[in-house]
């Protein structure tokens, strides 16, 4: 898998997620919320978007984004910004492959 797999795959899950969508809670999920609901105000909507935009930004920050995209795509999320690979921005892939065999003949 590669750059182009993963920009499909976003493009099919942004366009999956609709609008709204409902999410069943555990126990402990909606004491959780009801705390944050007491602290922060009395929308959860903003606190879902609140919890996905922390969420997102600590995998950036711990790498575990770029772990798990490397691991299914090979790809990290700078390079999915770019459109390019490092390989291909550093034109790494532009050469052959060196032929081992002839290496060191004149």
């Amino acid at each position: 898998m590669g750059l182009n797999d993963l920009d499909d795959e976003m493009m099919t899950s942004y366009s999956d997620l609709g609008k709204e969508f409902t999410v069943d809670l555990d126990s402990e999920t909606k004491n959780e919320l009801a705390m944050l609901l007491a602290a922060f105000g009395d929308d959860p909507d903003e606190l879902f978007r609140r919890g996905v935009h922390a969420l997102f930004q600590q995998a950036i920050q711990s790498g575990n984004l770029d772990f798990h995209l490397r691991s299914e795509y090979d790809v990290t999320y700078d390079e999915y910004l770019s459109g390019a690979t490092y390989e291909e921005m550093t034109g790494g892939s532009q050469y052959p492959e060196p032929d081992d065999e002839r290496r060191y003949q004149m």
